[in-house]
C-alpha cells in the first residue's frame, strides 16, 4: 500500500508499532496530551487525529477510528499494511445489556459478532468469527488483575445502529451469551486476521441499556483512564 494514503498523510515510521484507536478523535487528543510524552501530531486528515510520542520511554501512538466498522475497516487496513502497525489496541464504549457489567466498567473483549454483512463478504458461503489475539487478551487480562482493576472477559455485538435498543432483541443477544453493544470491532478483528497483525478490544461501560444509565459527551471523552492505563500498560509489554 502506498502512503500517505487517501485517509492519513504520515511519513513512514510516524506510527509506533503499537497503536491505541478510540473511535472519538478528541479522546485521541486526550490520551495524547495526558498520558503520552513528546507527543507529536502525525495525522489530522479530516480531523481524525494521530499522534505518536512516549510512553515510560518507549513509542506508542494513538489515532482514532471514527464511528462503525466501515470506518475502522479503513484506518486499520491502511495502518496494518501501509504503516507496519502490529497492533491496534481499541480504547472504546460500549453499552451494557450484562446487569454484572455497571458503568465504567471494563470489557475485554474476546470476539465480536456483527448485525452487517463485513464478515461473509471475503470468503464466499463462510461467516467469519472474528476474534482478538489471544496473547493480548491474555496479557491485558493479567494487567487488569495486577492494577486491581475490575474487568470481564466477553463478547460483544459490533451493531450497524445505535439507536436500536429493542428490549425483546437484547434479551435474545444476551441469552448468546454476548455482554455488550459497541460499534467496531468486529471490523478490527477481521482486519488483524486478514493481515496477520494482532488486535484487542477494550471498552468501558458508557450505558447500562438495561437500566437507561449512561455518560454524557464529556464523561465518555475523558472519564475512562483506567481503560486508558490499562492498554497503554498493555502496549508498554508488547
Amino acid at each position: 500500500m502506498k502512503i500517505p494514503t487517501p485517509h492519513i498523510n504520515a511519513k513512514k515510521g510516524d506510527f509506533a508499532k503499537t497503536v491505541l484507536m478510540p473511535g472519538d478523535p478528541n479522546r485521541a487528543k486526550y490520551i495524547a496530551e495526558n498520558f503520552l510524552e513528546n507527543a507529536k501530531l502525525v495525522n489530522n486528515v479530516r480531523g481524525i487525529q494521530g499522534y505518536t510520542g512516549k510512553y515510560r520511554g518507549k513509542d506508542i501512538s494513538v489515532m482514532a477510528s471514527g464511528m462503525g466498522v466501515p470506518s475502522m475497516l479503513i484506518y486499520s487496513e491502511e495502518l496494518y499494511e501501509g504503516y507496519g502497525v502490529e497492533n491496534i489496541i481499541r480504547v472504546g464504549s460500549a453499552g451494557s445489556i450484562n446487569e454484572e457489567l455497571k458503568i465504567k466498567d471494563l470489557l475485554l473483549i474476546q470476539g465480536a459478532s456483527s448485525n452487517g454483512k463485513v464478515l461473509n463478504n471475503f470468503v464466499k458461503d463462510l461467516s467469519i468469527s472474528a476474534v482478538c489475539n489471544f496473547e493480548l487478551l491474555s496479557k491485558a487480562n493479567n494487567l487488569c488483575n495486577n492494577l486491581g482493576y475490575k474487568c470481564k472477559v466477553g463478547n460483544v455485538l459490533s451493531s450497524d445502529f445505535f439507536y436500536d435498543e429493542a428490549p425483546e432483541k437484547m434479551k435474545e443477544i444476551k441469552n448468546l451469551g454476548i455482554h455488550a453493544v459497541e460499534m467496531e470491532c468486529a471490523g478490527l478483528y477481521l482486519n488483524a486476521m486478514r493481515f496477520n497483525k494482532k488486535a484487542l478490544g477494550i471498552c468501558s461501560i458508557s450505558d447500562e441499556i438495561y437500566s437507561g444509565k449512561s455518560l454524557n459527551s464529556e464523561e465518555r471523552e475523558i472519564g475512562f483512564n483506567n481503560m486508558i492505563k490499562l492498554a497503554l500498560e498493555l502496549a508498554f509489554v508488547l
